[in-house]
């Protein structure tokens, strides 16, 4: 198993920032990618950024530019660094891993409940 808690969340004003952490232990040797997503209520879960075990990162259009997803791989640390927040980006933030899946395909799929494991989530208060 592998165990994913995530931490920095909070309120910030339109136009801040935030970085959000996911610490990651258990069997991470298995890991080949890791990523974050968000969940508003009533809404369907929105896979934001990934990133693999090559460093290769992809992202959302929504957060494209503005938010960078990056890791510590010695102190196995998932980060989301999040600039000019927007009204629209108040939500709950969980990171996830998975295995044999690329950056480039777990975009599309990391907002699946099945893609892997998952942390229980930040929130995010933008205003």
């Amino acid at each position: 198993d592998v165990q994913l808690v995530e931490s920095g969340g909070g309120s910030v004003q339109a136009g801040g920032s935030l970085k959000l952490s996911c610490t990651y232990s258990g069997h991470t040797s298995f890991i080949d990618c890791l990523g974050w997503i968000r969940q508003t209520p009533g809404k369907e879960r929105e896979g934001l950024a990934t990133i693999d075990s090559r460093g290769i990162t992809a992202y959302a259009d929504s957060v494209k530019g503005r938010f960078t997803i990056s890791k510590d791989n010695v102190l196995n640390i998932l980060y989301l660094q999040m600039d000019n927040l927007k009204s629209e980006d108040g939500a709950a933030y969980r990171c996830a891993a998975s295995w044999d899946v690329t950056a480039r395909e777990a975009l599309g799929s990391i907002a699946s409940p099945e893609f892997g494991y998952w942390g229980e989530g930040t929130q995010v208060t933008v205003s």
